[in-house]
């Protein structure tokens, strides 16, 4: 039972430790719904173990007037992906938290040209956002100011 007692203490602290690692209040200001500046969606931050995912939550023209029926990623290089439906299309990938008010390492996907580019996210106020989408370097992307949706 003694030879028990050890590594059962080992496996608690290094699961209170993970635990505690994994939650950063300052890193998860960037959860909630994001609204880009074209105001035709709103995009939902959500955090999937240590990483940030943004999805489409809201579409101002949810409908493909050409079939009626949902809009769907028809601009995607994949063909398999064609079909997807937008509203729950997961836009911002593998977001991880560089401190400073900073989301570095992800990417974005422009469903309008069917692009993913490298992306960082920076955090200019509680309710702003710098979404900065480059291929290669930062310096040659463009940025979009994203604000937060007040839920009552």
């Amino acid at each position: 039972m003694k030879k028990l007692i050890v590594p059962m203490l080992l496996v608690l602290v290094a699961g209170v430790l993970t635990a505690f690692v994994h939650q950063n209040p300052e890193a998860d200001r960037l959860m909630g719904v994001w609204e880009p500046s074209n105001g035709r969606a709103r995009v939902k931050v959500e955090k999937i173990g240590t990483k940030y995912y943004g999805k489409f939550v809201w579409l101002k023209e949810p409908i493909d007037p050409a079939t009626g029926q949902p809009k769907t990623d028809k601009n995607n290089p994949d063909p398999s992906m064609k079909n997807v439906p937008l509203k729950g299309y997961r836009m911002l990938k593998d977001f991880v938290y560089k401190g400073n008010n900073e989301w570095a390492d992800g990417t974005i996907y422009d469903p309008l040209n069917g692009s993913t580019y490298s992306c960082t996210i920076k955090m200019t106020n509680a309710n702003t956002l710098d979404i900065r989408g480059y291929i290669g370097v930062s310096a040659l992307g463009r940025t979009d100011v994203w604000k937060r949706m007040i839920v009552k």
